[in-house]
C-alpha cells in the first residue's frame, strides 16, 4: 500500500505547452486534517489508477482539471485500499465487505460526504453497495463532475486539436447501464467541437469491452473470439479517430484491440478526462 502513497502525493501538472498552470501537489486528508481543513471532495483514484502506468495518466489529468477548476480535493494515500469490487465479481462476498467496511471506518472518521472516482467499477460499488454497510456518501464518476463544473463556468474549454475530429465513446457497463449515465460524456465530447459518432451497439445496448466482472484477471472461457476483439470492430467499423473511454479497464481492452488490429498509429484511444485536460492544455 506504501506505494500507492507515494505515487500519488507525487502527482503534479505543468503546462507542457504554455506553462498554464504551475507544479502542484496532491494532498492526502490526513494532510487536512492535520491543519483543520476539510476537503469538498475526496478523490478515489482506484488500483488501476494507482498503480496501472496507462491509467496513471488518467488519474494525473483528473488532477489536473480538479486543480484548474479549484476544486479542493484529497486523496487517501496509502489509507485507500481496493473497493473489493474484483472480490465480490469473483464470488467472495467475505473478502468484499472485510475491504469495504475498512474503507468505510477511514472515510467515515475524515467524514467524507462527496467522492469523485475515475473508474465506474469503484463508483459503482462505493455509490450503490457502501451503504449498506455503513458508507453513505455523495458518489460521482469523474465525467459528472466536469461536466458539472463546466456548467457552473469553473471550467472552460475549447476543442483545441480535437475540433472536427470523430471521436466515439464506449459506454462503460457500470457507467451507463449499471447507472443509467449516457449523456455527461457525450456531453464533454461535444464541448470539444467534435464530431460524436455512435458505434451500432451504444448507451442500453451498449457492448461490454470484455473486463468486467473480474475477468479482467483471468483467460477467457472458451469461444470464437475475444470480447474486447468484437468490441474494437464496432469502433473501427465507423472508421473514428479516437475511442474515447471513461474507465481506466475499458481503456486497456479497447487499447489491446486496436493494437490487435494494427491501428495503434491510426486510432487513438484516450479517456474523457484526459481529451478534456489535453483540449484545455493542462
Amino acid at each position: 500500500m506504501e506505494r500507492r502513497g507515494r505515487f500519488l502525493r507525487q502527482i503534479v501538472a505543468t503546462g507542457p505547452k504554455n506553462n498554464i498552470m504551475a507544479e502542484f501537489q496532491v494532498r492526502t486528508m490526513a494532510d487536512c486534517m492535520a491543519v483543520g481543513e476539510t476537503p469538498e471532495v475526496l478523490f478515489w483514484v482506484g488500483c488501476a489508477g494507482s498503480f496501472d502506468d496507462r491509467a496513471k495518466k488518467i488519474t494525473k489529468a483528473i488532477a489536473k482539471i480538479l486543480h484548474k477548476a479549484n476544486v479542493s480535493f484529497a486523496i487517501l494515500g496509502s489509507e485507500e485500499s481496493c473497493t473489493g469490487d474484483p472480490a465480490k465479481r469473483a464470488g467472495n462476498e467475505f473478502l468484499f465487505q472485510m475491504m469495504a467496511m475498512q474503507n468505510i471506518e477511514v472515510m467515515n472518521a475524515y467524514e467524507v460526504k462527496k467522492i469523485v472516482t475515475g473508474c465506474p467499477h469503484c463508483f459503482n460499488t462505493l455509490k450503490n453497495e457502501y451503504p449498506a454497510l455503513g458508507g453513505n456518501f455523495e458518489v460521482v464518476h469523474h465525467t459528472q463532475l466536469i461536466q458539472d463544473l463546466i456548467a457552473d463556468g469553473k471550467l472552460s474549454i475549447e476543442g483545441g486539436e480535437f475540433k472536427g475530429k470523430k471521436i466515439t465513446f464506449h459506454d462503460p457497463c457500470y457507467l451507463g447501464r449499471g447507472n443509467g449515465e449516457y449523456e455527461a460524456p457525450r456531453t464533454l465530447i461535444q464541448k470539444l467541437d467534435a464530431e460524436l459518432v455512435e458505434m451500432k451497439r451504444c448507451k442500453t445496448n451498449g457492448l461490454c469491452c470484455g473486463a468486467g466482472g473480474a475477468q479482467m484477471f483471468k483467460e477467457a472461457e472458451a469461444g470464437n473470439k475475444e470480447v474486447n476483439i468484437e468490441r474494437t470492430e464496432d469502433a473501427l467499423a465507423i472508421q473514428p479517430h479516437v475511442i474515447a473511454t471513461g474507465c481506466p479497464f475499458c481503456n486497456t481492452m479497447m487499447t489491446d484491440g486496436v493494437k490487435h488490429f494494427e491501428q495503434e498509429h491510426v486510432i487513438a484511444v484516450k479517456d474523457i478526462a484526459e481529451l478534456i485536460a489535453e483540449a484545455a492544455e493542462l
